[in-house]
């Protein structure tokens, strides 16, 4: 277990009474600009600068060596290898292979097993099918809107990287997304849109999903009301020979596979489709490259192993220096959906109880995710991070130019200029804090924080973007020795829901929702 491991007791035994690296004003040889410099790692454009972490070089080596110990690579190389990770010993479980990687491997697949180079086959035959149906599409000019009907990974990675993107748009072209079963959200959308002009993507894997179906029959009725044959406005992405995959009801039906998880899948067709049809497919594929780059940038055993290494700064944050949550702050208004997608992608993923063995862990896990973006976020929630009772971990991410480049100066500075120094001065003040008499102006410092920079906000960077937070989650997983690639916590509530739509159903009985609820209890 996580906790009989020789490199865990060396760094329990290191954050002891921990007072180096003190951070605050009041130890002036720590906290330099020499630590700065020093204190940073980077690979492809990705720069991580971790001085303002509680960190030093021999908690570095010996995180390092939690790595090694735990063969967090090893199990990396598994994960890309195609080899059965999603299970646990001892209890039932999905017993899958994880190749999400697979979905954008086709680009330098040379040293790829044989199970994921025949998923990244599958999953290039995929991307081809889809470059002729835009293509057919296109031709005749039939769509200028796509309307993404899914929920949870076909929601929120999806919708999180078409914003990101919007500035790459094809010129006249909307997306939306229909996800929530609350009426209201898809009378809304199916109000304001050109019905005639819409092309509506139904996402579910398996294609029994509640939500997605009901809202699927709610778009069709709406068709029909508008004298179109719901056929010609409607594909699918689902598994192979599932009920969505049907001629007779879609225009196509792109697939996904049992070995890429939801919340893993934006980068197969759950988000290709939306992601070709918006901003064409050499942009999708762009974006894939970005992400199969830092895929192997996960393979290295050193220091420019960016996922690995905040990882790891993660794990001492979360086991040994006691702190609760990680706030995921962007220095751009494109990733204003990113910390939802990241949210879902750590805590369904990591929010586990038991290990691998199938046996209670004694030691916590993934942590509570949250953000928004810039200077918002300070405007908000930086109050409590600044001089709330709770220390905040914080993973910031900068940007050193905007995506339009359109900007002006202002007092001398540019926005972006005024966006960055907000960057840096926020990762600065909640590490170093300052000492006033009044303890109403008095900030402790010691908040620990770190910043991913990089250039700018492109479709390759926004790639390996998201690849570098899959495996940063990933990794924690193998550390901790959790399965972070089933979610069993989602099922009980449907298992539950499915109980009291039979009693909506039952029309002969006035339903009275508190004697029924009650009945339940009992």
């Amino acid at each position: 277990m996580f906790t009989d491991l020789n490199s865990y007791k060396i760094l329990k035994e290191l954050s002891k009474d921990l007072i180096d690296p003190d951070l605050d004003l009041t130890d002036e040889k720590i906290f330099t600009v020499d630590r700065i410099k020093k204190m940073k790692t980077q690979s492809l454009n990705f720069e991580l600068l971790f001085a303002t972490e509680r960190v030093d070089e021999k908690i570095i080596k010996a995180l390092f060596d939690l790595a090694t110990e735990t063969k967090a690579i090893s199990k990396m190389q598994d994960l890309q290898d195609g080899k059965v990770i999603n299970c646990l010993k001892g209890c039932d479980s999905e017993n899958r292979s994880v190749l999400h990687t697979a979905m954008r491997d086709f680009f330098e697949n040379k040293n790829s097993s044989k199970d994921a180079k025949k998923a990244s086959e599958l999953a290039y035959a995929e991307i081809e099918k889809l470059d002729k149906f835009l293509k057919k599409i296109d031709s005749n000019n039939r769509f200028e809107n796509i309307c993404q009907i899914g929920i949870g990974g076909s929601f929120l990675g999806p919708k999180a990287l078409a914003e990101a993107l919007k500035t790459y748009s094809i010129k006249n072209r909307k997306f939306y997304f229909i996800s929530n079963v609350d009426p209201d959200d898809s009378s809304y959308i199916l109000d304001n849109i050109n019905l005639e002009k819409t092309l509506f993507v139904s996402v579910s894997k398996s294609g029994t999903t509640l939500e997605t179906l009901t809202n699927e029959e709610i778009v069709k009725n709406r068709l029909k009301e508008k004298g179109l044959n719901p056929k010609d406005h409607m594909a699918s992405v689902t598994g192979k020979n599932s009920p969505m995959d049907d001629p007779s009801k879609y225009l196509e039906s792109f697939y996904i596979w049992d070995y890429v998880g939801g919340r893993y899948s934006v980068s197969s067709m759950v988000g290709g489709v939306l992601l070709g049809f918006m901003f064409g497919i050499d942009v999708f594929k762009d974006f894939l490259k970005g992400a199969s780059h830092m895929d192997k940038i996960a393979l290295k055993n050193d220091e420019s192993n960016l996922p690995l290494f905040s990882a790891l700064l993660g794990i001492w944050n979360r086991n040994f220096l006691n702190h609760s949550n990680l706030a995921v702050i962007p220095y751009s208004n494109a990733l204003l959906y990113f910390p939802l997608h990241l949210q879902q992608l750590d805590m369904e993923s990591n929010g586990k109880s038991i290990d691998k063995n199938c046996e209670n862990v004694c030691f916590k896990t993934g942590p509570i995710i949250f953000g928004d973006i810039a200077t918002n976020a300070q405007h908000s929630f930086f109050q409590h991070l600044h001089q709330g009772t709770d220390i905040v971990p914080i993973e910031f991410i900068g940007f050193k130019n905007s995506q339009e480049g359109k900007d002006l100066k202002v007092d001398k500075t540019t926005s972006q200029e005024k966006l960055l120094s907000n960057m840096f001065a926020q990762s600065l003040a909640l590490a170093r804090g300052k000492k006033d008499k009044n303890l109403n102006k008095n900030f402790s410092g010691n908040r620990v924080n770190h910043i991913l920079l990089t250039d700018k906000l492109d479709p390759y960077t926004l790639g390996a973007l998201l690849a570098y937070f899959e495996h940063k989650v990933a990794f924690q997983g193998f550390i901790w020795d959790i399965n972070s690639f089933d979610q069993e916590g989602v099922q009980l509530g449907k298992v539950l829901a499915n109980k009291f739509l039979k009693l909506f159903a039952k029309k002969d009985v006035d339903f009275d929702i508190g004697k029924e609820y009650l009945k339940f209890l009992q």
